[in-house]
């Protein structure tokens, strides 16, 4: 099950988020080089990491982080808007329901990976039908794409890829509804809810 936590009860979940903030470091900071801001040496921690941000976050069976994603609502402030624009090639999608996906990541030493990635790619999409959510914008590595692509979700790039800190980067969207939802729950042979709706925080 994923834990849904919000922004806004940062301080009630500081143990699992700063679990989550040390492993982010750990993976994109010291294993992917990126230059990206860190607290106290050792917590991967930007300027969207707000009360805006919404995380879904799996966790072993001794209840510490095995994974995450971070959600932001693109009214405000969010990665693609405000970092990376140059990788849409019209307007940045915006609105109330169309929301960004940054972070999404497996910690260090999960002997399923695989597993904990599947989770939280459904956990997002169920948290969109919940939520009003249509569409999923998201800045990924060109490496990745094909991984994005193969989901099998209706998903477009944005806009040509760009060089950026020695990599390529792109951005796609991916359009969300209850056939997504359904196509996913049936290939990961799920029939029902990966969300921990008894640990969910109000917003």
């Amino acid at each position: 099950m994923l834990q849904v936590v919000y922004g806004t009860a940062r301080a009630a979940r500081a143990t699992l988020l700063e679990e989550m903030h040390r492993d982010r470091k750990t993976v994109f900071v010291d294993r992917l080089g990126w230059q990206v801001p860190v607290v106290d040496g050792d917590l991967e921690i930007d300027q969207f990491d707000g009360e805006d941000a919404v995380y879904l976050i799996a966790v072993d069976e001794a209840g510490r982080h095995a994974g995450s994603l971070r959600l932001l609502p693109t009214a405000g402030p969010h990665l693609l808007a405000d970092v990376f624009p140059q990788l849409c090639e019209r307007a940045v999608p915006r609105g109330p329901d169309i929301w960004e996906i940054t972070r999404l990541f497996t910690a260090p030493g999960q002997a399923d990976p695989k597993r904990v990635r599947r989770e939280l790619s459904l956990g997002m999409v169920e948290f969109a039908v919940m939520n009003g959510i249509r569409r999923y914008t998201c800045v990924t590595h060109v490496p990745y794409l094909s991984s994005v692509l193969a989901v099998g979700w209706d998903c477009e790039p944005l806009g040509l890829p760009q060089p950026h800190g020695g990599v390529m980067l792109g951005a796609v969207a991916i359009d969300i509804n209850g056939e997504t939802l359904a196509m996913l729950r049936q290939r990961r042979g799920v029939s029902g809810t990966v969300l921990d709706m008894v640990t969910r925080d109000a917003a």
